[in-house]
């Protein structure tokens, strides 16, 4: 069995829960402050909206990256660095987020009775992680 398996290997498991939205959310800590994040394995980067800045305590630079995603381009970024985030057991200690605007994101989660997320788990932390999702489960497997 893939879950005994990979507990063996010293993977941690998180519980991931399917949204209306077909989008898989996770909790997540980060800076010792928890919220709602979307896994979401074509971002490159791991994302938390302006709104969330002071929550999470971050750290903002400026950024010359544009955003693009979810039909929007062209959006300005901040960036994050030397971030704590906590997704289960699994922890990094000098993460780097990207800051954008997800009120574009949000407004299409909550016309689709989704609950708004502070941000998205990208493949930045996915790979750090080294991470196996079993989507028939619904699980997400990170590497301790």
């Amino acid at each position: 069995m893939l879950q005994e398996f990979l507990l063996k290997k010293g993977y941690t498991k998180i519980k991931l829960h399917l949204t209306k939205t077909n989008h898989f959310e996770i909790k997540a800590t980060i800076n010792g402050k928890k919220g709602l994040f979307i896994l979401d394995t074509g971002a490159s980067s791991s994302c938390v909206g302006f709104e969330a800045i002071e929550r999470f305590e971050l750290n903002a630079e400026d950024s010359k990256i544009k955003a693009a995603g979810a039909g929007a381009i062209d959006m300005d970024t901040k960036t994050s660095k030397e971030n704590k985030i906590k997704i289960g057991k699994w922890s990094h200690n000098k993460a780097i987020l990207v800051l954008f605007n997800l009120t574009h994101v949000n407004t299409a989660l909550v016309n689709h009775n989704s609950k708004p997320v502070d941000g998205i788990i990208g493949a930045d932390i996915l790979k750090k992680g080294k991470a196996i999702i079993d989507y028939e489960k619904k699980y997400l497997y990170l590497k301790l």
